[in-house]
């Protein structure tokens, strides 16, 4: 009782401290066996080399990478994380880690306006255990802060806190120009929903005006720091965004109605099924069916927990005001974020579109809590269950293995190639391909510790490897550059692979055999982990 009382007498901050401290510690507990773990893929690739080009030398535009135009926040904060501790994965990934934390709070916070206690907490577990969220929690990529920025930012456009929500979508761009998608969604909100003020009758002509002229300015102010941005890259490299290459593989090479379909077909099949989506998405709309069909639970049948002294919006024979403007912003910002990327992103990465799971989330167990209670509490439970479970199991097709702990063992097998080809004698040439060929050339990104002698090459397809000479390299690196399950769901859908040349550039990997006996070579180390493989040749 005495507890109860102390929680209740907490100052509002000091709660929302607590929390995030409480939420960060377990997720560092969760991720303790990730925290020590090399950099991957496009952690190695760019956004580590541009946060260490800032960190170094203060430079906004990466030189020891590619620049792609990216909005600058991430890069930023992981420097200022490592000026304050070090450099080192460890930090970088406790550092993103309390961004992970911190969304997790905000869906619990949204969560709080538009549903019950219960539900928030439910919203809060299935998002921080969603295969897609949980490994990119501790990665160092850009689209967990716009996750965190974007969800705060709805928090306060429901709240009508409209200069708070300024500032929350300014930094949402900020993290990733793709945030910018939020402004239109915000902008329909505000002309579907008119201000308080004015549904109560502010008959005071000045004071609403100045209120209205006041939210207009705030809904455009994140725009400034993107314009910003966006005169600074240009003056700096004569480019709006990117460069050459990164808006021919992003946004002119993007443009074919058959890549659109295709790549909207993709992003549907991400949001609402793959990695057991599925199970909320199924359950979401058992609860609209039971809804429907005039089936809901009632507030006098709601645990006491449930009513409406506990649940703002909580169960009851109609949503509030306040769930429905939460539905239409939810729905229309996946809506916008999947038009967005089926149409621009040369990859068509699952974690591109991480800022909208947090409010489907909560969308989804705000739907599913109208079955009746206990049937929603087993729901919520299954799901969460399935997600825990997708997190390890791996999918019967291709997929990135960044979408779950697939990643970890990419790391962890080419920590033992790099271990093993470090103490190959004379120095030898490495023939290999990107990301390979910079963990062997790049210590920094902590897989040797002195740089190999590397011969990158583009891929491992037939084209890549004509161009390659027998006298260029001494030694070959091939390794699983996607996931290859024994038996493939998608082996026997020709036109799914005819699709995936012609809109994707995917291209098959040349076949092993051929290359051993092109190149006279023998085999020489083999690594093996979950169905990823090393296999490294000689002459």
């Amino acid at each position: 009782m005495a507890g109860v009382t102390l929680t209740r007498s907490m100052h509002p901050r000091l709660k929302i401290l607590l929390g995030l401290v409480g939420v960060f510690l377990v997720l560092l507990g969760l991720h303790a066996p990730l925290l020590s773990l090399p950099y991957f893929w496009d952690e190695a690739g760019y956004y580590i080399p541009a946060a260490l080009d800032f960190y170094r030398s203060g430079m906004l535009i990466p030189q020891s990478t590619l620049p792609t135009g990216h909005t600058p926040l991430v890069t930023i904060y992981l420097a200022m994380a490592w000026r304050v501790l070090s450099f080192s994965p460890l930090v970088t990934r406790a550092a993103m880690l309390l961004l992970a934390s911190a969304t997790v709070g905000a869906v619990y916070a949204l969560g709080r306006r538009v549903a019950s206690r219960e539900a928030a907490v439910w919203a809060a577990a299935l998002l921080a255990v969603m295969p897609l969220f949980f490994a990119q929690s501790s990665l160092a990529h850009l689209d967990l802060a716009a996750a965190l920025f974007t969800t705060l930012a709805l928090l306060f456009l429901l709240e009508q806190r409209i200069w708070k929500f300024a500032l929350a979508a300014s930094l949402a761009i900020l993290s990733k120009e793709t945030a910018v998608v939020l402004l239109p969604v915000a902008w329909a909100y505000m002309w579907r929903h008119k201000p308080d003020a004015q549904e109560a009758g502010n008959n005071r002509r000045g004071v609403h005006r100045k209120h209205s002229f006041g939210n207009s300015l705030a809904l455009v102010i994140p725009l400034l720091p993107l314009a910003a941005w966006s005169l600074y890259y240009h003056h700096a490299t004569g480019y709006w965004t990117g460069n050459r290459e990164y808006l021919s593989y992003n946004l002119t090479g993007t443009l074919a109605p058959g890549r659109i379909f295709w790549a909207l077909l993709r992003r549907l099949y991400e949001t609402f099924i793959g990695g057991f989506n599925w199970v909320l998405a199924a359950a979401a709309l058992a609860g609209v069916w039971y809804r429907r069909r005039g089936r809901v639970q009632t507030p006098e049948t709601s645990p006491p927990a449930e009513r409406s002294a506990d649940a703002p919006g909580g169960s009851g024979p109609s949503f509030s005001v306040l769930q429905r403007k939460f539905v239409l912003l939810a729905l229309g910002l996946a809506a916008t974020y999947l038009l967005l990327l089926s149409v621009v992103g040369g990859a068509v990465l699952p974690r591109y579109l991480l800022p909208v799971f947090p409010p489907l989330i909560l969308l989804a167990v705000l739907l599913l809590w109208q079955l009746p209670i206990k049937r929603a509490r087993l729901v919520c439970g299954v799901g969460l269950t399935c997600l825990v479970v997708a997190n390890f199991l791996n999918p019967p097709y291709p997929f990135p293995f960044e979408d779950n702990l697939a990643y970890a063992d990419f790391v962890r097998l080419h920590q033992q190639a790099a271990r093993f080809l470090s103490g190959r004698p004379g120095q030898p040439r490495i023939l290999t391909a990107w990301p390979a060929s910079d963990e062997l050339a790049r210590p920094f990104l902590g897989y040797v510790r002195e740089p190999l002698r590397v011969v990158p090459v583009a891929g491992y397809s037939e084209d890549d490897f004509r161009a390659v000479q027998p006298e260029s390299f001494d030694v070959l690196y091939l390794y699983s550059r996607k996931w290859q399950p024994r038996v493939n769901a998608l082996e026997g859908l020709p036109w799914l692979a005819r699709a995936q040349q012609r809109y994707f550039g995917y291209q098959p990997q040349a076949r092993e055999s051929l290359i051993i006996a092109r190149y006279r070579l023998t085999l020489i180390g083999e690594f093996e982990r979950r169905g990823q493989w090393v296999r490294i040749y000689a002459k």
